[in-house]
């Protein structure tokens, strides 16, 4: 189908299907990175697939030192921020948060049902940690589309079938939705020193060697070295899923929680920055979200 060459294939070398847990408020999430059986994929830090129904949801809490990169599936979330920015990010939408040196947000459901989607948290660099945080915005009809041989690709991050995505990704990364239609493969280059992983949305794929157990829904499949990925669809209805790859950044990571710095010492900062709305924090300390107002504190 493609005109990419690949000189080594990337092939599966650890699998795990993410399961749900709770998070947030009442929300429920299938976190595959970010959990005890991988805490870090560098540069990634958590993969949340995201299944909310009002009165749930991600009420206020902050951010500090990555990005964290919203794309809607299903229905629609309302966010806002301690600067004034909201929005609603609807089906198919995108949202690449750079946190930065600190914000203060929520993300509650819109609408009535159930609002799906994936939450992506990609690391920042020591240089990028403490910028000024920033949004990049795609609404659906915005984001990069090529159909071909039975292969549908969205663009949200790097380049696929002669397309482009035009977000910009201080750590490099590529970010595909694809869709085969049934009996389509498709051959997709990655740059050889970056990490990659495919998570599995609906059907079932054939992942890197083309006689290997398709694999179904909510499966995170981590890739090893090479040039590229082949995936096959050999079943008889649509498959969808998603690479995701970066750049491995290569410095150490200190976490806690929302915050994610390179040492100790940086965390205990951020720590009293936002216990005492400093650095970064000043404004949160007046703020809170629409979705609060009016709900008694406890």
């Amino acid at each position: 189908m493609s005109e990419v060459v690949l000189k080594k294939p990337r092939k599966v070398v650890k699998k795990f299907q993410a399961r749900p847990q709770h998070e947030g408020e009442g929300a429920v999430v299938r976190r595959s990175i970010g959990r005890y059986e991988l805490k870090y994929f560098d540069p990634f830090l958590l993969l949340d697939e995201f299944s909310v129904t009002s009165p749930a949801g991600f009420p206020d809490h902050p951010h500090r030192g990555f990005e964290t990169v919203t794309y809607m599936l299903q229905g629609a979330v309302k966010h806002e921020d301690f600067e004034g920015h909201k929005g609603t990010i609807k089906a198919g939408d995108l949202q690449w948060m750079t946190a930065g040196r600190g914000i203060v947000h929520s993300e509650m459901p819109a609408g009535e049902g159930t609002q799906k989607g994936l939450q992506l948290w990609v690391n920042l660099s020591s240089k990028n940690k403490m910028i000024e945080p920033k949004y990049q915005e795609l609404q659906s009809n915005d984001i990069t589309f090529v159909s071909r041989d039975g292969v549908e690709v969205r663009v949200i991050a790097g380049e696929s079938m002669g397309a482009q995505s035009p977000v910009y990704t201080r750590t490099p990364t590529m970010y595909l939705d694809f869709t085969l239609s049934p009996s389509a493969h498709v051959r997709q280059s990655i740059d050889p020193t970056w990490n990659a992983f495919v998570y599995i949305l609906e059907g079932e794929a054939v992942v890197g060697v083309e006689g290997s157990c398709p694999m179904g829904p909510h499966n995170v499949l981590l890739l090893g070295h090479g040039d590229g990925l082949e995936v096959w669809n050999r079943s008889t209805r649509s498959v969808r899923f998603v690479l995701i790859g970066g750049e491995p950044l290569g410095e150490p990571v200190a976490q806690l929680g929302p915050f994610v710095m390179n040492t100790q010492e940086e965390i205990d900062q951020t720590v009293n920055d936002y216990r005492y709305y400093i650095n970064g924090f000043e404004k949160a300390r007046h703020w809170r979200s629409e979705a609060l107002i009016g709900i008694d504190d406890y």
